[in-house]
């Protein structure tokens, strides 16, 4: 049995109020729309995934998803007033052809 806690009546110090950082409830029930695919993963790769989940009580497709999600989120183009509606140079076909 754990040892019981005791109280005094001892000044607390200078306590302050911090701001409220988290989110609200209605936030945090969120889901994105998702979209269902197949995809072939190499069998080191998933066998990763699902030991580390184990480890930590989750899905290891929910990790995977989160990953994913994460590596979109910091690497996503912003759309900027000065697009020019062409591909990017890696995506454009070579040798002179130009797209319809």
């Amino acid at each position: 049995m754990s040892a019981k806690i005791k109280y005094s009546d001892e000044p607390v110090g200078n306590p302050r109020v911090i701001a409220d950082f988290l989110p609200p409830p209605e936030d945090l029930a969120f889901r994105e729309e998702g979209v269902k695919i197949t995809l072939a993963l190499s069998k080191k790769s998933v066998e990763f995934f699902k030991s580390e989940a184990q480890k930590h009580n989750t899905q290891y497709q929910r990790m995977i998803r989160r990953l994913l999600d994460a590596y979109a989120e910091r690497y996503a183009q912003p759309n900027t007033s000065r697009s020019t509606g062409r591909p990017p140079a890696g995506l454009r076909p070579r040798g002179g052809r130009r797209l319809p």
